[in-house]
């Protein structure tokens, strides 16, 4: 059976699961086109890794409908496994076999056909540069190796589309910008990629986002959209010789909107970024001495914090 080729990679029509009284995912729909590295961001609890079972065909919603290359997920979750790769946050590998041992074993629940495996053994090893780990116990690998591992598992069978469960939680800095360059080779390639992450960082690198929160999508496009749509709103960097005094004082004060700690300064929002400044500099007058303060471009963090202070205000 084949899907019609220009439907989108995956589609969500009013998506809803249920646990008792929880609604874990709560009325979502978006399309996610092919070859598309589509981002769910959001803190834990937000419904993306329920999504994302049911997606890979692992669990039946409540209500609504997906679709996932094509297929339908509540009757035809068999088709979608075959066309699909999975790597979740705990990597799914087996600790007691060596790297090889993993490969082979993923090889045969994919699928691969014998005459093809040797090429997909080579692509993967070279792809997560582990061609010299063949023989060591994947319980001797770093928590970046055994990630690299987990990807090339996961695409074994050349999956279309991938799903990607929180992959770079627990994972360094290094090993996480390191897997997403695998994760942009795979997209250039023409592999859609829908990717869970609740790192706002890591939003720069998806071509779209979904923002999820309390199991409902409350913004979604490219992030530059995104930064966008905080409109007239501007954002101010400060630094000072008192982080909690300067914020203590700024709080509440006319013209600022917002004073949030960010690192190891404050991010000021305000709707006019020269009067803004002039009125920190007015009401901080030397003491705490400022030491930076300056107009910057809103992170997916800062994004996402307004976003989700508009709708905690909508509710109250």
């Amino acid at each position: 059976m084949t899907p019609e080729i220009n439907v989108p990679a995956v589609r969500l029509t009013n998506l809803v699961k249920r646990f008792g009284d929880f609604t874990a995912v709560d009325n979502v729909t978006l399309d996610v086109a092919r070859g598309e590295i589509f981002g769910f961001l959001g803190p834990n609890g937000a419904g993306k890794s329920t999504t994302i079972r049911i997606l890979c065909g692992l669990m039946a919603p409540t209500s609504g409908g997906a679709m996932v290359g094509g297929f339908d997920v509540t009757t035809q979750s068999e088709e979608i496994k075959k066309r699909i790769g999975y790597m979740s946050q705990k990597f799914s590998l087996y600790d007691d076999l060596t790297v090889g041992e993993n490969i082979e074993f993923f090889a045969g629940v994919y699928g691969v056909p014998p005459a093809k495996f040797p090429a997909r053994r080579d692509f993967v090893l070279k792809m997560a540069s582990l061609e010299d780990k063949w023989d060591m116990k994947t319980s001797l690998l770093s928590g970046g190796w055994k990630q690299r591992l987990a990807l090339g598992c996961a695409i074994l069978h050349e999956p279309p589309i991938l799903f990607l469960d929180e992959p770079t939680s627990g994972v360094d800095p290094i090993a996480r910008r390191s897997f997403w360059e695998l994760i942009y080779q795979l997209s250039e390639a023409g592999n859609t990629i829908f990717v869970t992450t609740h790192y706002m960082d890591e939003a720069e690198y998806c071509h779209r986002i979904a923002l999820m929160y309390g199991g409902r999508t409350i913004a979604l496009g490219s992030p530059a959209e995104l930064k966008q749509s905080l409109g007239g709103e501007h954002l101010l960097n400060l630094e000072t010789s008192d982080l909690l005094e300067s914020l203590s004082r700024l709080l509440g004060h006319e013209g600022i909107l917002d004073v949030a700690v960010f690192g190891g300064g404050l991010h000021v929002k305000v709707s006019d970024a020269e009067a803004g400044m002039a009125s920190i500099r007015q009401v901080l007058a030397g003491a705490p001495e400022i030491y930076k303060l300056e107009k910057i471009t809103p992170s997916m963090e800062d994004v996402f914090v307004s976003l989700i202070e508009q709708q905690e205000k909508a509710a109250a």
